[in-house]
């Protein structure tokens, strides 16, 4: 009788906890497709509250993913490289837990490639291995028949085609830039920044027309339904780069 109920109590404890997880991630999802700062600022405060933090590759994961988006849109601009290295730290930790989290490989290399920005020259190229490192990891482990991971494979898709297009020569690679842009429109078409990176893809390239091709398809598409902040940000900044080529 005392094991039954020792079981019993071990698998109520253990859907509290699943069910934990599951609603902090989809109050993330909320809080990413909408870019809303207080709610985001609310689940970070919550899960690092959480005893069992150190020891949860998922909660990890999410709060991880919590601090990339902040440091994209919820901080000042002083506060941003600090961010991201929290982003980068809990990712790193989700995966001492658990080293096939794909999700945590893309966040721990995104985090990366956005502090490359606020780095010297020098010291951002000496990021390029363990961007890459974890970007390549992301894209090989991550599920392209699953609906989460395939939004995620496509986030890492686009950060792999962003860095050969932006790092200076010899280490770009245009071409390939636009292979994985557009392999990320085929698993998510209906994501507007895909087009945008194209379309900056191709300023660099002097292809103005295919620039302004893409430039105008971000204007005219509709928001992927858990992605609309990030599309009014797209369409905001195609409409400055169409101006600019009048």
């Amino acid at each position: 009788m005392k094991k039954s109920l020792l079981v019993a109590l071990l698998l109520f404890a253990v859907c509290v906890l699943a069910s934990f997880e599951q609603e902090m991630n989809q109050q993330f999802y909320e809080a990413r497709r909408d870019r809303d700062v207080a709610k985001i600022e609310e689940i970070i405060r919550t899960i690092e509250a959480r005893s069992d933090l150190k020891s949860n590759s998922l909660l990890l994961t999410i709060l991880a993913d919590c601090y990339l988006e902040y440091g994209d849109w919820g901080v000042p601009k002083e506060q941003k490289e600090k961010t991201l290295e929290q982003a980068r730290k809990y990712a790193e930790e989700a995966l001492k837990l658990d080293a096939n989290n794909a999700r945590a490989s893309y966040i721990a290399g995104a985090a990366i490639g956005r502090l490359a920005q606020y780095k010297g020259i020098i010291q951002s190229l000496f990021m390029l291995g363990d961007f890459d490192k974890y970007i390549n990891k992301a894209i090989s482990l991550l599920n392209e028949n699953d609906e989460e991971q395939r939004l995620y494979k496509t986030f890492a898709l686009i950060a792999s085609g962003m860095r050969y297009r932006d790092v200076p020569w010899p280490l770009n690679d245009y071409k390939k830039s636009e292979e994985l842009l557009l392999l990320a429109g085929q698993l998510t078409p209906n994501y507007s920044n895909i087009y945008l990176e194209l379309g900056l893809l191709y300023l660099k390239t002097n292809r103005k027309d295919k620039a302004k091709e893409m430039f105008q398809k971000v204007i005219d598409s509709e928001p992927h339904p858990l992605l609309i902040g990030a599309h009014l940000n797209a369409v905001k900044t195609a409409q400055e780069e169409l101006e600019k080529l009048k």
